[in-house]
């Protein structure tokens, strides 16, 4: 019985033959390591850009003669036994920053509202919360 030889296909008409598929575990592989760096990548956006430990919102502010602005803040902080620090700012017309202070926020409530004067190298016209921290420079804490 003569053997036969599996016909070949003419290449310009069909392409090239197709490659063999992957092996398995190559498959498994990319796969495993695809969910970790996925995985990793939330846990990265999680601690990064969840909720923070102490936060301040601006409640309002009120234009004060002498280029000052007193602005009134609800800090709402997870360890309200230590104290913290917010940053309020004012800004100008152009929308420059003109003033700065830091406020201590003492121990107290989870939830509070501290407020500050204020001065601007010029006339203000808004008031906002830059950010809040634990982290009290020595100067503020000191009695």
């Amino acid at each position: 019985m003569p053997t036969e030889t599996p016909a070949r296909l003419p290449e310009g008409r069909y392409g090239k033959p197709s490659r063999p598929a992957p092996k398995r575990w190559r498959v498994w592989a990319l796969s495993v390591a695809g969910l970790l760096v996925g995985g990793a990548v939330a846990v990265l956006a999680y601690a990064n850009l969840g909720t923070a430990p102490i936060e301040g919102q601006r409640r309002l502010f009120t234009e004060l003669p002498g280029n000052a602005m007193e602005i009134t803040v609800d800090v709402t902080r997870d360890e309200p036994e230590l104290p913290g620090v917010c940053i309020v700012r004012v800004r100008d017309i152009t929308g420059a920053e003109s003033g700065r202070r830091e406020v201590l926020v003492p121990p107290g409530e989870s939830s509070t509202a501290v407020t500050a004067v204020i001065k601007s190298a010029g006339r203000p016209v808004t008031a906002d919360v830059f950010g809040c921290s634990y982290e009290v420079p020595e100067y503020l804490s000191s009695p």
